[in-house]
Formats: C-alpha cells, structure tokens, sequence
C-alpha cells in the first residue's frame, strides 16, 4: 500500500520542472498520499533534506522555470557508502516510492537506487532531448523557443548592418537544439555533434550568399561540436570572412516553460505516481504518439533519442 512518497529534481535545471513537480504532487495527494520534496537532489537525499509538500506548496508554480526543489550535483551520492545512506534515510522516512524528475545521469541514480531495494519511477526533464522512451523531453520545447527568439533577434541586427554571426548553443553531446532552432530560423549552417562539420562547406555556403547579394548570414554551433570563437578563427583563417560571435549560455536553461512543454510536465509527472500505483518501478514514462507510455530505465540511454538526419538534410536543403 502506497501511503508516502517522495519527489527530487536532478541534474541540470529545465523549464516545466515545477509543472511536474506539481503533477506528481496533486495527482499522489489525490489518491490520499502523503508526499515529501528532497531539496536539491540526490545532495539533498544524503543530507536528509525532506520538506512535506502539500496543495499549497505547489500552487503557483505551474509558469515558473528552474525548479522550486532546486538541484545539485552530489559525488558521494555515486559511492556505494552514499547509495546506502540515501537507501537508509529513505527507510527512516517511510517513503513508499521515489519519483525522480532529471536526465540520464538522473537516471543511472535512480537505477542504482532501485536496484538497492527502493521503488522509484524517472520522469524525464532536460532541454538537450536525448533521452530514449521519448520523443520529447520537459524543458527542450521551452529552450527551442529562447534560442529561436534570440536567432531572430540577431538576424534584425544581422542584416541591418551587413554582419555574419556564430551563435553557440548548448548540447555537449546532443544537436537537437541547435538543429531545431537553426531549421526554425533559416540558419545558414548547422554544426552538430552528431554529424560534424567542414569548414570548405561552410565557406562555399558564405560565398554562394555573397555572390547572390546577401549581407548577413547565421551559424549556429553546438557547443559539443567546438566554441563559437574557435569556428569563428577557423572560418577567418581559410576564408578571410568575418564573423561576430553571440553565446547564449544558460539563458537557455531559464525561463516560464511554453503550453508544450507544461502539458508535457503535467502528463508525465502524474504518469510517474500512476506508475508507483501500479506497482510498475525501475521505470521512466515518455511521451511517444501523444500518449503516456513506460520503459525501463535502462532504455534511456541505451536507446538514446538521436537526432534526426532527414531534418539535418533538410536544414542543409533550404538553407542554399
């Protein structure tokens, strides 16, 4: 019988946090659970850090960015001395079930929590989308649109005074966001981890521009693919074009998420205590053909949501 449960945020923060939060917490104080928040992730676990979260708690929270539990980054919490201490303090507090709401390191946590005893169900929020069970991820939707804004922003400027601008993203080992928003925004090349870049195709690219009169041109760049600066100096060097370079950092983090992306929070947080009622943990829910479904959480990153190449092709097809 379920009667107590708690929920943590971890890893790096993404827009629709707190719309999840308030899900899983409504939709647990509906079934007549009692639920706890654990400030600052798996830290706050090892620290003991649990407050009682009740309606009031989450109210008004639904429009705002980042995450009202806050997040952390916890070493000890990796050894096998900090599992069983987050095992023990999560006995000593009766919690009956763990709703973890982060990305794939967030993930490999709760695995590791799980498989010590502790039933506990993923949901998965991070803006780099590359969590596998999920065609979207709480967060990226929201950080599409921040970098889409600022792309459109700097192409008025762009143009307004005949200038060529690097924008750097973020995505260390995910293009999603960078290929999203330069599709959306008619970039004139998109570098992504997943497929590289040459720096002749960029050059040729410019230069079919320039002899068709066109003033200004964007480069977005994942930040895994190389820096702004660096690709602005390569660019310098063999083409003698000059670039202004824009890095938008962790702008893109912030923010009051999008309808998307607090529907997607909203359904996939309550799908988490669903998943806890049914007795169905070790597992994440995702979002695939507009409904809730469920994997294992293992199949988060062994089955990573890879970007797709048609709209890579079609990035590069448009923007000639």
């Amino acid at each position: 019988m379920l009667k107590r449960i708690a929920v943590l945020t971890s890893g790096g923060d993404s827009p629709g946090m707190n719309a999840a939060i308030r899900a899983a917490v409504r939709t647990a104080i509906y079934n007549k659970i009692d639920v706890y928040g654990i400030k600052r992730g798996y830290a706050g676990l090892l620290e003991k850090d649990f407050v009682p979260l009740d309606l009031g708690s989450v109210g008004g929270i639904l429009q705002r960015g980042g995450t009202i539990l806050e997040t952390a980054r916890s070493e000890k919490f990796k050894t096998e001395e900090g599992l069983q201490l987050a095992v023990n303090n999560l006995r000593e507090e009766k919690i009956d079930g763990l709703v973890v709401i982060g990305g794939d390191g967030s993930f490999r946590g709760a695995l590791a929590l799980f498989e010590r005893g502790v039933p506990v169900v993923g949901v998965p929020a991070t803006i780099d989308n590359d969590i596998g069970g999920t065609h979207f991820t709480i967060g990226f939707d929201t950080a599409v649109n921040t970098v889409i804004e600022a792309l459109d922003k700097l192409r008025d400027t762009a143009s307004s005074h005949e200038r060529m601008f690097i924008v750097e993203v973020m995505g260390r080992e995910s293009g999603w966001i960078a290929l999203t928003a330069g599709l959306a925004c008619g970039a004139e090349s998109i570098l992504i981890p997943e497929i590289g870049y040459d720096i002749e195709e960029i050059l040729v690219r410019l230069r079919r521009g320039r002899n068709r009169g066109k003033t200004h041109s964007l480069i977005v760049v994942a930040e895994g693919v190389a820096s702004a600066s660096e690709i602005k100096d390569q660019i310098w060097d063999a083409g003698g074009f000059e670039m202004r370079v824009v890095v938008l950092g962790h702008i893109q983090r912030g923010g009051s998420p999008t309808a998307f992306d607090r529907m997607l929070a909203s359904r996939l947080g309550a799908g988490a205590v669903d998943l806890l009622l049914n007795g169905e943990v070790g597992k994440m829910v995702g979002w695939e053909n507009e409904r809730v479904v469920s994997h294992t959480l293992e199949y988060s990153w062994k089955h990573k949501h890879t970007i797709d190449k048609e709209l890579y092709t079609l990035a590069g097809v448009l923007s000639i």
